[in-house]
C-alpha cells in the first residue's frame, strides 16, 4: 500500500473520531437542556420582614429595590439564567402588592403560580402546599435572599450525589443567626442545627437559603399544619441517615440575607459598587 493511501485512511479515521466527538457533544448539550427545563422553583415569600422595621410596612419585603430594581424581579432574573422558567410564590403578607407587580409572570419571560396562605404555614409548609407543581427535582430560594452564584453547578452537584436535599452553604461570621452544618469530606451533612444557642455553635458553615430538592422529600413534609426545613425537617432526614448534601460556595460567589437594615444596605451598596454578577436576559424586564 502507497503512503498517500496510509494518509487518507488515517484522514478518513480523524475525521469519523471528530464526527463521533459532536454527536456527543450534542447529545449533552441536548440531556443538559432537557435537565435544565425540567427544573422549577418556589420563592418563599410570605414573610413578613418584621427586621427591615418601617421599610416593610406598606411594602412586601421581596419587592424592596436592591440597585433600583425589586429584590424579586433579581430573583426571577437569576433563575432564568438556569432555564427555570416556572415558579412558585407563597404570598402572605401584602401578598395582592406581589401578584400585582409579577402578574403571570409573562413580560418576564416566566411563568408564575401563587400560593396565598391565610395563616403562615412555614417554609417547608408552603412548599407542601404547592406538592402538585413539582414533578421532579426543583429548587427552593428564600425570598429575601440575593446571589449570584452558579446554580447550574449546584444542581449538577446534587445528582452526582444522587442527594435528596442539597443546601448551598457558605462561611458565615454570625453562624448563631443561621442553619449551621457539619459535614464530611464529600459534603454529606452530618449534623444540623438551626440558629444555635451563642457559643453552642460547632461550625461557621451556614446555609444560604438556596436548596436544590427532590420530590421524594415530600413524603417527610407533614400534610398539615405549619413545618420548617430548618428546625424539622432537615434535621430529622440527618437523623434518618437519608442524603443530605452541602454544596460550598467560591469565594467569589455573592450571596447575602437582605432580612435587617444593615444587610439591606450592604446589598444595594454591593450592587452599585458591581459585586453582584447576575445576567439579565432580554426579558428580564430588567435594563
Amino acid at each position: 500500500m502507497r503512503i498517500q493511501d496510509y494518509i487518507h485512511i488515517i484522514d478518513i479515521a480523524r475525521a469519523y473520531f471528530l464526527a463521533l466527538e459532536k454527536v456527543d457533544e450534542g447529545i449533552w448539550n441536548i440531556q443538559r437542556v432537557m435537565s435544565s427545563n425540567m427544573v422549577k422553583a418556589m420563592v418563599l415569600a410570605a414573610g413578613e420582614g418584621t427586621r427591615l422595621a418601617s421599610l416593610t410596612v406598606r411594602t412586601p419585603k421581596v419587592l424592596l429595590p436592591i440597585g433600583g430594581v425589586p429584590l424579586i424581579q433579581q430573583t426571577l432574573a437569576w433563575l432564568k439564567n438556569y432555564s427555570i422558567s416556572e415558579i412558585a410564590i407563597n404570598l402572605y403578607h401584602l401578598g395582592n402588592k406581589i401578584k400585582d407587580f409579577l402578574g403571570n409572570g409573562s413580560r418576564f419571560g416566566m411563568k408564575v403560580f401563587y400560593s396565598t396562605e391565610e395563616t403562615l404555614l412555614g417554609t417547608a409548609g408552603g412548599v407542601k402546599r404547592m406538592e402538585h407543581l413539582f414533578s421532579d427535582t426543583f429548587v427552593v430560594v428564600y425570598g429575601d435572599t440575593l446571589t449570584d452564584f452558579d446554580l447550574g453547578a449546584m444542581i449538577r452537584f446534587h445528582k452526582a450525589k444522587n442527594s435528596l436535599a442539597t443546601i448551598a452553604i457558605l462561611g458565615v461570621l454570625n453562624p448563631w443567626d443561621v442553619g449551621i452544618v457539619e459535614m464530611n469530606e464529600e459534603g454529606r451533612i452530618l449534623n444540623f442545627a438551626e440558629k444555635p444557642p451563642r457559643g453552642s455553635e460547632t461550625s461557621n458553615l451556614g446555609s444560604g437559603g438556596v436548596y436544590v430538592l427532590e420530590k421524594a422529600i415530600f413524603k417527610y413534609i407533614p400534610a398539615e399544619g405549619s413545618s420548617d426545613f430548618a428546625y424539622d425537617i432537615f434535621p430529622k432526614l440527618v437523623e434518618l441517615a437519608l442524603p443530605v448534601y452541602g454544596y460550598v460556595l467560591k469565594p467569589e460567589d455573592y450571596l447575602i440575607d437582605i432580612g435587617t437594615l444593615d444587610k439591606y444596605q450592604k446589598a444595594n451598596d454591593d450592587m452599585e459598587a458591581g459585586k453582584v454578577r447576575i445576567r439579565y436576559e432580554e426579558q428580564s424586564g430588567i435594563p
